[in-house]
């Protein structure tokens, strides 16, 4: 596996063995499951470990895995599916930004206590900086009005390409909107977040499963979840 090794060892120090946090981390991130579960789960297998500790694990591997896992992911189109949910964060409502390709493939996705135009445009920016992204030929979202102000500005300031096609039909972005329900279906069982930046780095985590379990890592395939586990170790630096 053509996996580039971090030398600096993630799990020095710790109790527990790599192969076991990311075990945690790959089930937490993919299944929609409480920490209290997996502490049961776990502990069927011979396993103690508090479920206080598995919410850390996340907190620190969960953003650590998105990061590894960018430079890998395969190159997106420039038909952009764009589209945002809220989420539950300190009995705050929270908004997630997130856009696919015409064939599902993540381009990037946002946390963002406000839901507007700024909100809008910092998003697109973030999306464009991607390695795996391409400048959109046409970009497809709901009725929101925070949108169209954000394009515009960027058209105007020459951070977008002046010619891409600004599209606001619903039904062509089922295909984000089905991300948006899979993340929900993960925030469930935990009843939302305790912080912004428990949420955000949470969230990191889903979507790079999510990328990984979408096929959008060659040598990690859809659908098998053997390739995955063993990439995810390769990224770590990790000997399961």
């Amino acid at each position: 596996m053509a996996v580039k090794q971090n030398n600096r060892n993630p799990f020095k120090g710790l109790q527990f063995t790599a192969d076991i946090i990311l075990w945690v981390v790959r089930w937490y991130l993919q299944f929609p499951i409480s920490y209290r579960d997996l502490e049961h789960m776990l502990s069927d297998r011979g396993v103690k470990v508090d479920h206080t500790t598995l919410f850390r694990w996340i907190r620190a591997y969960a953003p650590e895995l998105d990061k590894r896992v960018r430079p890998h992911l395969q190159m997106t189109n420039g038909s952009w599916r764009v589209d945002e949910t809220y989420i539950r964060a300190k009995g705050q409502w929270i908004y997630l930004y997130g856009a696919v390709d015409a064939r599902g493939q993540t381009i990037d996705f946002l946390l963002s206590p406000r839901r507007d135009a700024a909100a809008a445009r910092r998003f697109f920016r973030e999306a464009l900086k991607q390695p795996h992204t391409v400048n959109p030929r046409t970009i497809t979202v709901d009725k929101g009005a925070a949108y169209p102000i954000a394009a515009k500005a960027m058209k105007r300031d020459g951070e977008l390409g002046r010619f891409a096609k600004f599209r606001q039909v619903k039904f062509l972005n089922n295909i984000v909107e089905q991300d948006h329900r899979r993340i929900k279906r993960l925030v469930l069982p935990g009843l939302g977040f305790k912080s912004f930046v428990s949420g955000s780095g949470t969230i990191a985590g889903y979507e790079a499963m999510a990328m990984m379990c979408k096929g959008h890592v060659a040598s990690a395939p859809a659908n098998d979840m053997m390739a995955q586990s063993d990439f995810v170790t390769a990224l770590f630096s990790a000997a399961a």
